[in-house]
């Protein structure tokens, strides 16, 4: 069975998907927990890893990707993954990476360091080696990367990956049951504004799962705003992919932040603009499931309220009523299932659609609720 683990970092991201076949992919890695502070209620994500891969008998990660370069996306990375670039990151215990995932700005940009300047000779290595890597989309700064290194677009073109097409390797029909189909980032935009932006042009996901010929789709995000979100709604309806942006599973955008879904904040409740409009409601399939990968939700008129960093209550109230006219579920990283220690969850794909259940901290033992989407 396919299960999608979502980890309580407080505002930063980590999906751990093991596939049918048992296959770890990994979206992003961002180690937040201050070891030093016995009240932060983060996880110690790489004990959490370790349990998880333990139980799917893997030693390494079938993928890794890196949406983009962001700490909360990356925290800790280079003290955990065994890297072929360097003998620095080959130390004993640490996981190795079969295919590395990343934005082509994670090849191109400058002026970066710690775990940033790490991936970046990761991703660079791997690329000029050829193999071992999958890169989002080809603006101008990558061809000019190559050739600066004596290699042309062609000779890499099997380790590129361009918007709106499948990522190779995975299928619905082979053992993964699964496949992987980029929205973003968009190559023309980069050329067209010359340079990359990590938010903008970090990598968004749509995986359509096959559990005995059912169809579970989740539509997984980074931190793109509603500007980007419009150019993947009309490109997907501009080349017929309406259906590569149906969900039953959303992993939030840029941790439950209004900006995702519209230009104001709203009173209440944040108004979206017409494309996002349709992709969050009319897009979304009853019993759908939207997990925020944030703090907890401020309360009206707490401190945290009037924060202008996210999560926004009136982002909350927009997804938590889509939810609802759905009949679905909405969940917080760090809610569940208590405030104090907040623990990693699980939304199981199954033949009778996708169910939540919460992970205990000493065994696999799990309370698991019914399936919210029916085949």
């Amino acid at each position: 069975m396919t299960r999608l683990t979502f980890f309580p970092l407080g505002n930063a991201d980590t999906t751990l998907i093991r596939l049918a076949d048992n296959q770890l992919v990994l979206l992003d890695y961002a180690d937040m927990r201050d070891p030093s502070d016995q009240f932060d209620g983060r996880c110690d994500l790489p004990a959490a890893l370790r349990k998880e891969m333990s139980e799917a008998g893997k030693l390494d990660f079938a993928v890794v990707c890196f949406t983009h370069l962001d700490n909360d996306h990356i925290c800790g990375a280079s003290d955990f993954f065994w890297l072929q670039h360097s003998q620095l990151y080959q130390g004993k215990g640490r996981p190795k990476i079969d295919e590395l995932w990343v934005p082509a700005g994670a090849i191109t940009e400058t002026n970066l360091t710690g775990n940033a300047a790490a991936i970046r000779r990761e991703a660079r290595y791997r690329l000029l080696q050829g193999s071992g890597i999958k890169v989002f989309s080809r603006p101008e700064l990558l061809v000019s990367f190559l050739a600066a290194n004596g290699l042309t677009l062609e000779s890499r073109k099997h380790c590129i990956v361009d918007a709106g097409t499948l990522v190779p390797g995975f299928s619905t029909q082979g053992s993964a049951k699964a496949e992987f189909f980029v929205h973003c980032p968009f190559a023309w935009r980069t050329d067209e504004r010359g340079l990359e932006d990590r938010n903008k042009d970090s990598v968004v996901l749509h995986v359509t799962f096959n559990e005995d010929g059912v169809e579970t789709k989740a539509l997984l995000g980074s931190d793109v705003e509603y500007g980007t979100l419009c150019e993947i709604v009309k490109t997907s309806k501009k080349h017929g992919n309406e259906h590569r942006l149906e969900w039953d599973v959303l992993k939030l955008f840029h941790h439950c932040s209004y900006k995702s879904i519209g230009p104001e904040i709203g009173e209440d409740e944040t108004e979206s603009v017409e494309e996002t409009k349709w992709l969050f409601e009319d897009q979304s399939r009853d019993g759908c499931i939207i997990v925020s990968p944030s703090k907890p939700i401020p309360r009206l008129g707490s401190a945290e309220d009037d924060d202008v960093q996210p999560p926004h209550r009136q982002a909350a109230n927009h997804h938590k009523r889509i939810v609802r006219e759905r009949g679905g579920e909405f969940k917080v990283t760090m809610e569940t299932p208590d405030h104090i220690r907040p623990k990693p969850f699980r939304v199981d794909i199954t033949p009778y659609g996708a169910s939540i259940s919460f992970i205990s901290s000493g065994s696999t033992n799990q309370a698991i609720s019914t399936p919210v989407r029916g085949g």
